[in-house]
């Protein structure tokens, strides 16, 4: 080969190793085109910048797929206003999520449809309005996800919207919508969330949803709609030979039906005042005189780990109104000794039903516990629901519209992992998160408590089922709260929630926000990692070796010495791990209840590394989430 040649080909090798940058550098063109034709008003956009790589990991709210080509683009709670021009989008071929909620956004919904290979559409909390053309989704045949909820749309809802085979969530609600519910396509089968409530749709709830098994549906606030699931009847149409009837008698009978209601509803008024002025209740059936008839639950070793509801008696309503009239001074939760006043309980989630501060305070109450961030109680209202109530000091960095603005976000989560709160209650004290109460207790119970009734049911299947159901609802916690320097900041075994078959749900998440930097390192787990104790520093990896934690507990049955304030008792997971890992030893670090299932112990052997890379000193030596979990998931029995 002459030197000519040589040099030929060399240039060659260099064109081709440089494509990839050169297509990623393309890609950035049509991003910058979507910042510069936008407003920003509460934030910026200065890691786009011209030239770059949009996939180096530097690109706020940009994700790529494998790291190559733009996959998404999430940009929000930026103050967004202007114009977005979908024709710049286009010139991203991979793209298939844009989301968009919590800006300015407004004016006619811009052309989505132009970009086929969209999946999720996620525009929630703008002030987009006007009608959306009946055959808008018509071309966008991948789209499974699409958040149009609060915004300002009025007119039909598209048909073509409900006819897209693979639709698997839809949110419109909180908009002026109105009419008749288009059909769902009849090949839909993959439907599981849908929510049109507060619009002005009318008419019958078509059966083909509304006998959809699985399906979680909400038409609450639509005053004109029927059937089920609404349990409101559809009335016939009245009969047109009825007989006409006198008009002087219609409109007499109008004056006194008016004069009756206004002196009943005066009288009802004057009731509620005066039962109102006797009462002055707080909701003492969470009182402090119960915080004392529990230890905390994480403070004991696993041994003597004990179900937290079993020795608690209920409290009957007639002594929850005593103990409210007699402490009615000390500041408790919707109490008057406190500022903010008594208030309500404000619902986020109506999916189990509403309440009211009323019906919390006639519940029976059980005392689960203290935890990191407060204590918990256990309330089973008339109705049947149960709930846990979670009573949390020092949750006061945000002031209460704030405060307001981001419970009402927890409350549109939905993932089958996460656990989504029902409702708060706000003072400047304490506040009241309140959530569905989970049958089979947490993850630490179940693992470290009375071994006799569920450890027995912890085989290889369904811990990994759990592992894996933790790590997907940590990827979407990750998702949702991107730019958050810990999107959930305190997930340890306590904070999971197990239901009925064993399926996790993760709770006590993305607090870092709403408390003092004080607060967050004495109460949050992600601050016993690694790097807080060294550089004083936290990031979304440190929920990565909070992930690990967990892992290794679940694999290992051992309780982590991490979990207590004191370091004193259970087992240093991290260096016992570590340590076994170096001399390749994991197969002693397999629990024995699981260990005898010697098909699957390569699986379990990869597990415990997949969890020992997650604890590693350095944060830079540990994957991202998304990484982590994909590892996770390649696990198969």
């Amino acid at each position: 080969m002459t030197a000519v040649q040589f040099l030929y080909l060399l240039l060659l090798l260099l064109c081709f190793s440089f494509t990839p940058c050169l297509q990623h550098v393309s890609e950035s063109e049509p991003l910058m085109r979507f910042k510069s034709s936008v407003n920003i008003t509460k934030g910026d956009l200065n890691s786009w910048r011209t030239g770059t790589d949009p996939c180096n990991g530097k690109w706020f709210g940009i994700y790529c797929q494998k790291g190559q080509t733009v996959s998404g683009i999430h940009v929000t709670r930026l103050g967004l206003s202007g114009i977005i021009h979908i024709d710049d989008l286009k010139d991203l071929p991979n793209l298939r999520t844009i989301r968009l909620d919590n800006n300015l956004l407004s004016g006619p919904l811009p052309p989505f449809f132009k970009l086929h290979g969209l999946r999720s559409l996620l525009l929630s909390n703008n002030t987009f309005s006007e009608e959306i053309a009946d055959d808008f989704f018509k071309d966008m045949l991948q789209l499974k996800r699409v958040f149009l909820d609060h915004n300002r749309f009025t007119g039909k809802i598209p048909a073509s919207v409900m006819q897209l085979a693979g639709l698997e969530e839809l949110h419109l609600q909180g908009n002026q919508f109105s009419g008749e519910i288009p059909l769902l396509a009849d090949g839909n089968t993959v439907l599981k969330s849908l929510d049109l409530s507060n619009n002005n749709l009318e008419g019958e709830i078509p059966k083909s949803i509304a006998e959809r098994k699985n399906l979680q549906m909400n038409f609450q606030g639509n005053q004109k709609l029927c059937g089920p699931p609404l349990s409101i009847e559809c009335d016939d149409q009245p009969s047109s030979s009825s007989p006409e009837k006198d008009p002087n008698e219609v409109t007499g009978k109008a004056v006194f039906t008016v004069i009756f209601f206004l002196l009943l509803f005066l009288i009802l008024v004057a009731i509620i005042t005066r039962w109102r002025k006797k009462r002055q209740s707080e909701f003492r059936m969470l009182g402090k005189d119960h915080l004392n008839d529990r230890e905390n639950v994480e403070a004991r070793l696993p041994e003597s780990v004990k179900k937290p509801v079993e020795s608690t008696k209920k409290r009957s309503s007639t002594s929850a109104e005593g103990s409210s009239k007699k402490g009615s001074n000390k500041g408790g939760p919707g109490g008057a000794g406190g500022g903010g006043g008594m208030g309500d309980i404000i619902m986020v989630n109506s999916e189990k039903g509403s309440f009211g501060l009323p019906d919390l305070m006639k519940a029976a109450a059980e005392v689960l516990g203290n935890g990191s961030l407060g204590s918990a109680y256990k309330a089973v209202m008339a109705n049947g629901l149960s709930v846990v109530v979670k009573r949390i000091r020092d949750m006061n960095k945000l002031a209460r519209d704030a405060f307001d603005v981001e419970l009402q976000r927890f409350g549109k989560l939905r993932h089958p992992n996460v656990l989504t709160p029902l409702a708060y209650h706000y003072r400047r004290e304490e506040k009241l998160v309140v959530s569905e109460y989970m049958p089979k207790s947490s993850l630490l119970y179940v693992l470290h408590g009375d071994r006799g009734i569920y450890h027995s049911e912890l085989t290889w299947p369904t811990r990994l089922k759990i592992i894996q159901g933790v790590a997907r609802g940590m990827q979407f916690l990750h998702e949702e709260f991107a730019s958050y320097d810990l999107p959930h900041g305190n997930l340890k075994s306590s904070n999971v929630l197990l239901s009925e078959t064993y399926e996790p749900l993760i709770s006590d998440y993305a607090f870092l926000p709403f408390l003092q930097p004080n607060n967050a390192s004495q109460s949050l787990f992600a601050f016993k990692s690694p790097e807080f104790a060294q550089n004083q520093q936290v990031s979304p990896k440190s929920d990565v070796y909070c992930l690990g934690i967990i892992l290794l507990e679940v694999m290992t049955g051992k309780f982590p010495s991490q979990y207590l304030n004191n370091g004193k008792g259970g087992t240093d997971i991290v260096e016992w791990v570590q340590s076994s890992v170096e001399q390749h030893k994991e197969e002693e670090l397999i629990d024995p209840e699981i260990a005898s299932n010697t098909d699957s112990l390569q699986l379990m052997v990869e597990l415990l590394r997949i969890g020992a890379s997650c604890i590693a000193s350095n944060p830079d030596d540990r994957e991202s989430m998304k990484e982590t979990v994909s590892r996770i998931e390649r696990i198969r029995i």
